[in-house]
Formats: C-alpha cells, sequence, structure tokens
C-alpha cells in the first residue's frame, strides 16, 4: 500500500460537494510539533497512518487554494481532487528537518497540479503553449487593476514584472477579453457542455477559517524567510536587511558600499546574489 492508495475523504458527486467540504472541516489542524513527528514517522518508517494525518489535516487548504480557480468554469470538484493529488505528493516529498511547515511547501505541488488540470482542459490555456504565456494566463488577471483595457504603462509593467514581452501581455489580454460570456446566459459556441458562470459566483467575505488559514500562511511564509535568511552569509544578510527589510526607505547601493569599503557594483552583485538565494530556498522549502 502507498500513499497515492490511502483511503481519503472523496467527492463523489457535484451533490456531494457540500457534504464534503463540511467533512474535511472536522479534522483538526496539526500543531508543529504532531506534524514533526508524523512526519519524521512517515519519512523514517514509511507510516502510512501518518501520511494519512498529515494529508487530512490539510484537505482544507487544498479546497481553499481550489476556489481560487473557480473562475475558469471548471467543475470545483475537479480542481479539489487534482489539489489533493498535488497535496500527496507534496507530503510523499516533506522533509520535515527542513525547518519549515508542510503548507508552505505542499503550496508549490498543490497548485502545479491543478494548473496542469486546467491547461488540460481549458480551450484557451491550449492555445497558450509557450511557458511565458502559461505565466502570463495564471497571473494576468490578478495583476490588473480593475476591468479596463491596460494602458501601454501598465503593459510595459506587467511585461517587465514578468519577464515576458510586452506584446505578448496584450495579446493574453485580448484572448482573456474575448472569452467574456453573460453571467446567466449559456454558452454553446463550439457544441462543448455549457455552463452558467453565475453559478460559480459566491460571497467574497472569507470566512473566519478562511481568515484563519490566511493568518496562519502568512506567519509561515514570515517563518520560511526567516530560515532563508539564516543561511546566508552575514555580508548578504546586512544588505537585504538594509535595502528591504527596514521600516521607511532602506539604505541606498552607495550608502552600503561606503560601509563596506567596495563599490556600489559590488554591493548590487551581493543583493543580486542573496535574492537569488532566498527564492531558491524558499522555493525548495
Amino acid at each position: 500500500m502507498t500513499i497515492n492508495t490511502l483511503t481519503l475523504p472523496v467527492i463523489a458527486s457535484a451533490d456531494s460537494l457540500d457534504q464534503y467540504l463540511r467533512t474535511i472541516k472536522q479534522f483538526p489542524v496539526l500543531s508543529a510539533e504532531e506534524e514533526y513527528t508524523y512526519a519524521t514517522r512517515l519519512k523514517q518508517e514509511g507510516d502510512l497512518e501518518s501520511a494519512r494525518a498529515l494529508i487530512v489535516s490539510h484537505l482544507r487548504l487544498v479546497a481553499s487554494i481550489a476556489r481560487g480557480y473557480s473562475g475558469y468554469g471548471l467543475p470545483q470538484a475537479d480542481l479539489i481532487q487534482e489539489g489533493n493529488i498535488g497535496l500527496m505528493k507534496a507530503v510523499k516529498r516533506f522533509d520535515p528537518e527542513r525547518g519549515v511547515r508542510l503548507v508552505s511547501f505542499a503550496m508549490h505541488w498543490i497548485k502545479a497540479e491543478i494548473h496542469e488540470y486546467i491547461v488540460r482542459n481549458w480551450r484557451l490555456v491550449k492555445t497558450a503553449t509557450t511557458k511565458a504565456q502559461r505565466k502570463l494566463f495564471f497571473n494576468l488577471r490578478s495583476m490588473k487593476q480593475g476591468y479596463e483595457t491596460l494602458s501601454p504603462d501598465e503593459v510595459s509593467r506587467i511585461a517587465t514584472e514578468l519577464n515576458v514581452k510586452p506584446e505578448d501581455v496584450s495579446e493574453m489580454e485580448y484572448r482573456l477579453n474575448g472569452q467574456e460570456v453573460s453571467l446567466d446566459g449559456p454558452v454553446d459556441d463550439d457544441g462543448e457542455e455549457s455552463y452558467n458562470p453565475i453559478a460559480y459566483l459566491e460571497d467574497e467575505s472569507p470566512e473566519p477559517s478562511l481568515l484563519l488559514e490566511h493568518l496562519q500562511t502568512e506567519q509561515l511564509q514570515t517563518e520560511g524567510l526567516s530560515f532563508a535568511l539564516s543561511q546566508l552569509d552575514e555580508r548578504s544578510r546586512r544588505v537585504l536587511q538594509a535595502r528591504w527589510l527596514t521600516e521607511g526607505s532602506g539604505l541606498t547601493l552607495h550608502d552600503l558600499a561606503a560601509e563596506f569599503s567596495v563599490s556600489a557594483e559590488r554591493i548590487r552583485q551581493i543583493e543580486q546574489k542573496a535574492m537569488q538565494k532566498i527564492k531558491t530556498l524558499m522555493l525548495s522549502a
């Protein structure tokens, strides 16, 4: 028996989604100590009951993440099930000795599985064949300020942030806008099964449980950053803290160059290398 064959709550049909969500809320959130104990047993002994405890305690996280992809018009139950596959992969690879919580590690795997499911099933994504286009597809909506067409300055800003061409931003915006449909009218322009987008709209006010998850996630991300900073040498850590982690305006490259008696260009190189290491550590955590 493997992790992939564990008996877990399932969504038998669209009608059972509410029951599934009520069921997973009954599983307790593990403390850091409990999580470490279960993860250690799984890693050292292959204990599947420990794996199950880790998985069911994070099913609410999967449901919360899947909810953020409801606007793509795909069944919420399917998004959750795909996210659960990502969660199981994360649990299988989780190393408790890294000093970070499972929630931070699992987010990448959960989102990756959901993204793959959308890529396989949503016709617009099938036209976004390059890595840059898919990056745009999954980020453009959240980066737009409102519903108006992007201005040239906004196109330039987004292109810079995502490291893509401005014309790619404009083209993807056009594609996304071209998919807009009536909220309560059927869509059946190509013979595919239609749906009403209004069915996917819901109250955006966060539930108390979601607020708690958000606060916990923020805390864990802070812990992850602290861990990553601790892996830097003293000078690199000082540069990042002085430049980006102080209240108000941080020190300039020239300020730090004077402090360390090196050139401003050398400080920029140290900063760039440290930022890359921080990013790598947090992504692998």
